[in-house]
């Protein structure tokens, strides 16, 4: 038995849907060009920091063919549990940005608040009965 509402889990997949969309957008970037990434994030970019991005990426690709799967096919089970973890790991991510080891920038901080908005979304949709 569900003690989420019907208009929670619809938006809770709508916020599924568009965190794959995120996440995937970001994949490609990070594939494409890892240099530029690291760049705005004030980091050294190295061979082996953009070929370590590359790898991210790629498992950026699964996280959003599994985020769009389970917001357009998975039960309602699985798609609360789904933005229970989407709750936790969109904060570590915001959180881990802010602790990034380089000088803020405009997209440091930007970046920390994608995960921040993305977390806050999810455990608003989750409190609502």
């Amino acid at each position: 038995m569900s003690f989420t509402s019907a208009l929670a889990i619809k938006r809770l997949r709508t916020i599924l849907k568009f965190g794959s969309t995120v996440f995937g957008l970001s994949a490609i970037f990070l594939l494409i060009e890892p240099k530029v990434f690291l760049d705005l994030l004030n980091l050294d970019s190295t061979e082996s920091l953009q070929w370590s991005m590359r790898m991210i990426a790629i498992t950026l690709i699964a996280l959003t063919g599994n985020m769009l799967s389970v917001a357009r096919f998975g039960s309602e089970t699985s798609v609360i549990f789904s933005s229970r973890v989407m709750v936790v790991s969109a904060a570590a991510l915001g959180a881990l940005t802010l602790l990034i080891p380089a000088e803020f920038s405009w997209f440091t901080i930007a970046y920390a608040a994608v995960g921040f908005l993305f977390s806050l979304a999810y455990l608003s949709a989750l409190l609502r009965k």
